[in-house]
């Protein structure tokens, strides 16, 4: 039986577009008490607007350790808590393989889809630590299961480590009754796709996988009573549109 989320405060980076635009609506039509964290407060502005109700905005680069500590503690002394982390920020960038990739991409790239997450989740263990609950879901991508030139070295590399931080959380906290899952997409249509090296059309966009597919699976985590922990999810388009 999935478990009743009302009240519950939900923190989710990333949170302007794409996964973490609908991750934020679904859980707030949970019932949850939803912060916003993300680079554009115009963008998480007007996905708060969709949200209405108890919804808070903390502009936020994730690379930046020293304001992700500010902004849990601007959660924590707004709402005394924190039960939800889904940490979603995520970038790419077009000149992405081994010939083009420069080294101030690969280290923008590591900053916000590695430290990024790494320095999120160590933020919110202490308070999660304190409660004797909580759960931090990590957007990784099909990405981390394999190397392949579309995503590129840095982005892989980023994804395989978001993996190994999840399951290394679930090994050392979860007998403080913190939980982790690693939810991993293939091609979903978001704003992401717009630095691929090969535009991808309209047509393939509505094939894939949408926002929305990741935001109700998103919530069906979040769902799950305290004893449950889902380590790691694979979601992929049912149509490829690589193997033609």
């Amino acid at each position: 039986m999935l478990s009743d989320i009302t009240g519950q405060v939900a923190w989710v980076t990333g949170a302007g577009t794409g996964i973490g635009e609908s991750a934020a609506i679904k859980l707030a039509e949970a019932g949850c008490k939803v912060v916003l964290s993300g680079r554009r407060s115009d963008v998480l502005s007007k996905v708060a607007s969709k949200i209405g109700g108890e919804c808070s905005i903390e502009t936020l680069d994730v690379s930046q350790n020293g304001s992700v500590i500010e902004v849990v503690e601007n959660i924590k002394n707004q709402f005394g808590r924190i039960d939800i982390g889904v940490f979603s920020a995520g970038v790419n960038v077009q000149n992405r393989r081994w010939h083009n990739i420069s080294t101030e991409d690969w280290d923008s790239i590591i900053d916000i889809n590695l430290k990024g997450v790494f320095y999120c989740c160590q933020a919110v263990l202490p308070t999660m630590r304190e409660q004797g609950n909580g759960l931090i879901i990590n957007i990784s991508s099909m990405a981390s299961k394999n190397a392949g030139a579309m995503t590129g070295p840095a982005y892989t590399s980023s994804k395989h480590a978001v993996n190994a931080i999840t399951h290394s959380l679930i090994l050392e906290e979860r007998n403080n009754g913190v939980r982790a899952t690693a939810i991993c997409p293939g091609e979903v249509a978001t704003p992401i796709l717009d630095h691929r090296p090969v535009p991808v059309s309209a047509a393939d966009r509505a094939r894939i996988l949408q926002s929305d597919d990741l935001g109700e699976l998103v919530l069906f985590v979040a769902q799950q009573p305290p004893h449950v922990t889902l380590n790691e999810i694979l979601i992929n388009p049912t149509w490829n549109r690589h193997e033609n």
